[in-house]
């Protein structure tokens, strides 16, 4: 993250005035970005709602975006990716966990140049969160942060992968030096985070694993005003279709439609093969070369 040496803060682009209705380019600029989400979540009230939250999801990532976290529990490894519609809730659920603030460190990231594309991997990467209950407490989540951003001037995340390696919580000294009942000593020795996230974020992320496969049944249903029990039987009708559809490569042939012969009289039968003298209905073949005869081809 740049640092800010003259104490000035830099604008956002929300504060920036507009150029015939487009800001400054970004181009190269993927860890100034995420020094203006930090900032943008900074202006976070707890009077945010919902449209605030899609606003903030808009600025910094594309329609298409998703969003992967990877961590290991007591019970095993877990890996989660939710889309852009999930992406607003799951960053109000750390705040609504009980945490004030929350911000990402980036220490020696590495860029790479694509065609379409900017990637920063950042193999020191950490997620700050401040909780105030039950006591202050700074959360520093460690891993890794491979963020795909887009390449134009907009410059949004198009996809966000965050391995946590391990995760520490500080508690300050005045505070537990103040505390003489050993129940309460006890409590603070405990961690409030399970690797860095609350229950509340935890629930939700779990809770995405089945919000994730109904959003193409709630897209459906806001665009055509269709019951739940319709959304689904037409969804899963053109599952099945697309399950019993050949693939173009092994759909067989079409086959042409062929003209009837005429049985009735010598001159429909010379129109339905010429190369035949015999009388009587004439059998239909495939037209071929002018002048061709299987002496020839001996």
């Amino acid at each position: 993250m740049p640092n800010v040496m003259s104490g000035q803060a830099i604008p956002s682009p929300m504060d920036r005035p507009l150029d015939h209705g487009r800001h400054t380019p970004y181009f190269g600029q993927p860890d100034y970005r995420i020094y203006e989400l930090n900032k943008r979540l900074q202006q976070r009230t707890e009077e945010s709602d919902n449209l605030w939250w899609d606003a903030f999801v808009t600025e910094f990532f594309e329609d298409d975006a998703t969003l992967t976290l990877t961590f290991c529990l007591e019970d095993g490894p877990k890996r989660y990716t939710i889309g852009r519609t999930l992406i607003p809730r799951y960053f109000r659920s750390i705040f609504e966990g009980g945490v004030t603030d929350l911000y990402f460190n980036l220490k020696h990231p590495k860029e790479s140049f694509h065609n379409t594309t900017i990637t920063l991997d950042c193999d020191q990467s950490t997620m700050v969160t401040h909780h105030g209950k039950p006591m202050f407490t700074k959360v520093c989540t460690e891993g890794r942060l491979i963020l795909e951003f887009t390449f134009d001037d907009l410059m949004r995340i198009k996809s966000w992968h965050f391995a946590t390696r391990q995760h520490r919580e500080l508690i300050p000294r005045s505070v537990i030096a103040m505390q003489q009942d050993p129940a309460m000593l006890e409590q603070l020795s405990k961690n409030i985070t399970r690797q860095g996230l609350t229950n509340f974020t935890l629930n939700y992320l779990r809770l995405c694993v089945i919000l994730e496969p109904m959003q193409e049944l709630m897209s459906r249903h806001k665009a055509y005003s269709l019951s739940p029990r319709d959304c689904l039987k037409t969804t899963l009708f053109q599952k099945w279709q697309r399950m019993v559809a050949p693939p173009e490569t092994q759909r067989p042939p079409s086959k042409r439609r062929k003209r009837k012969s005429s049985t009735g009289g010598a001159g429909a039968g010379a129109i339905g093969n010429p190369t035949s003298n015999g009388p009587g209905p004439k059998k239909k073949m495939s037209p071929g070369p002018q002048n061709f005869s299987l002496a020839s081809q001996k």
